[in-house]
């Protein structure tokens, strides 16, 4: 539990809090990094490449976790996301690699400016972007707009109580676990109980430093493989 203060009563209260709320809305624009660069998802560019990229996953089992999917065809795929990827929240984004190609997508959401809280959600790594550097530095890019960019206070990171991978990645990333909410809605006629996570912005300098270190070019042999693993939740 986060520290307290007593008022004139003996009463434990909250720290106090300083900054101007609300604070920023995240921007329309990219974020750039050494592997790859996340872009607002412009369904016109990005949906065929995205659709040729999730297909590679043959048998659907990255859209176990999501309320949607998998799509049979690229226009039906494009027709959800001109459905569901056009609002400021959520606020989707693409990942491009090197080449500018699109191989995922990931989505700012619950944008709460007047408490400074942001949730990273919908994130959807196609079998071209997993277990490479870039699936790091999409993270690393999207936590460091949201704190030393726009100076929110907490990153919040949600997902089926019963995705392993998920919850795993949360972890590696520096998330700590807050608990789980029985029965916190449904998707494809089934239940979910939902686990929560989050980083503050007490803990980002020390995770912003471990995500910094495991992407140095220092840190990958000659084959791209890491030297050390990440290291975000070590204590300080």
């Amino acid at each position: 539990m986060a520290g307290h203060a007593t008022n004139a009563l003996g009463q434990p209260i909250g720290l106090p809090v300083s900054g101007d709320f609300p604070r920023p809305t995240p921007p329309y624009t990219p974020m750039e990094g050494r592997y790859c660069s996340v872009v607002p998802l412009d369904v016109n560019r990005h949906a065929p490449g995205l659709f040729r990229a999730f297909a590679n996953d043959r048998d659907g089992r990255n859209w176990t976790y999501l309320p949607y999917g998998p799509f049979d065809s690229e226009p039906e795929f494009e027709d959800w996301a001109r459905a569901n990827c056009m609002d400021a929240d959520p606020m989707f984004h693409t990942v491009l690699d090197a080449d500018e190609v699109p191989v995922g997508m990931a989505s700012y959401l619950r944008i709460e400016p007047a408490a400074g809280a942001i949730e990273v959600g919908h994130i959807h790594f196609s079998p071209l972007l997993q277990r490479k550097p870039q699936s790091t530095e999409v993270m690393y890019l999207m936590m460091k707009r949201v704190f030393d960019e726009l100076g929110y206070r907490r990153y919040e990171w949600k997902c089926d109580a019963l995705n392993a991978p998920s919850r795993n990645a949360a972890e590696r990333l520096g998330f700590t676990f807050e608990g789980v909410f029985r029965q916190a809605t449904h998707y494809k006629g089934r239940n979910r109980d939902t686990a929560w996570y989050a980083i503050i912005d007490t803990e980002w300098p020390r995770i912003r430093d471990a995500f910094e270190a495991w992407l140095s070019p220092d840190n990958f042999d000659g084959t791209g493989q890491q030297r050390k693993p990440l290291m975000a939740r070590a204590k300080a």
